[in-house]
């Protein structure tokens, strides 16, 4: 049965294979961090606490120590001109097929039924891979080649999402939520459920601007409001509440630089004069979107 084993282990693979590329362009502190990361996907879980740990204080040391170099000038191929917007045809059959997937594989038997959504995701990023070779029959290690520029391009931001989702864990652990929650039950009216909803998603979007990820924030304020309060309290349906909760957290991720590789990599990538340029465009999104999420929650998480 497929599950998140075999998804590690391929992007395990697709990692440790930028680090030799990494390697036959004399870049050692690169092919060194997307090594480790490599390891850590394909064997993470025989390392340890202690040994998992030491992993990440490797990679903290080689991102700041300014040991990544970024991807070689002129090494990439432009078939945008004579493609145009084609070239994003491929990439709409991941979301398809991670969205066929989830409503027609969970019978099939060959699927963990819990991970079925992340491994038609990744069946769709293999599809969508054999469908470019298929149309543009590209040299073998052009699609390896062409992501390890990418991934230099974006450097250390590429894993910070997984680090702030185990320090919002971290967070949890340690009864951050706890505390937060003990703070917002003195302020929250007990028979208000609007108050109890707007602390909820307002919070997620605090914590998110600061921590940098909706993931990271998710556990401390899910702990904090969302169990005791909306699902425990008032009834609430902890898959919508939880899961719209987590969308209103997804608006403090667009307001905010703390998450750098969606806002501040983006701008550097594009040359922008002005690093917050990504996030100043992104609030009139944003705003909208999380009243929305609002009554989405209100609305439906409790009927």
């Amino acid at each position: 049965m497929i599950g998140l084993p075999a998804l590690y282990t391929f992007t395990g693979l697709i990692f440790a294979a930028y680090a030799i590329l990494s390697i036959a362009r004399r870049r050692i502190g690169n092919a060194a961090f997307w090594g480790l990361i490599a390891a850590s996907f394909l064997g993470g879980d025989r390392f340890g606490d202690f040994g998992n740990g030491l992993l990440v204080l490797a990679l903290v040391a080689l991102a700041g120590t300014g040991a990544l170099r970024k991807p070689d000038v002129g090494d990439e191929a432009d078939d945008g001109a004579r493609y145009g917007n084609r070239l994003f045809l491929p990439a709409l059959i991941i979301p398809v097929t991670a969205l066929g997937g989830t409503f027609l594989l969970p019978g099939s038997g060959l699927i963990d039924p819990k991970q079925i959504t992340l491994v038609s995701l990744g069946l769709g990023v293999i599809l969508a891979l054999v469908a470019l070779y298929a149309w543009l029959r590209p040299p073998p290690l052009s699609a390896l080649e062409e992501g390890r520029r990418l991934i230099d391009a974006v450097g250390w931001a590429a894993v910070l999402p997984q680090m702030l989702a185990s320090l919002g864990a971290v967070f949890a652990v340690a009864g951050v939520g706890d505390l937060v929650g003990g703070m917002a039950t003195t302020v929250i009216p007990h028979d208000s459920l609007f108050a109890a909803v707007l602390a909820y998603t307002l919070g997620m979007v605090l914590f998110t601007m600061i921590m940098g990820n909706a993931f990271a924030a998710f556990p401390v304020m899910t702990a904090a409001i969302g169990l005791p309060l909306l699902v425990h309290g008032f009834g609430g349906n902890p898959a919508i509440v939880c899961a719209i909760g987590m969308l209103a957290g997804f608006s403090g991720t667009l307001m905010t630089p703390m998450a750098a590789n969606f806002n501040i990599v983006p701008a550097a990538l594009l040359e922008l004069k002005d690093r917050n340029a990504v996030v100043k465009a992104q609030v009139g999104t944003a705003l909208p979107l999380l009243v929305c999420n609002i009554a989405l929650i209100y609305w439906l998480g409790f009927r």
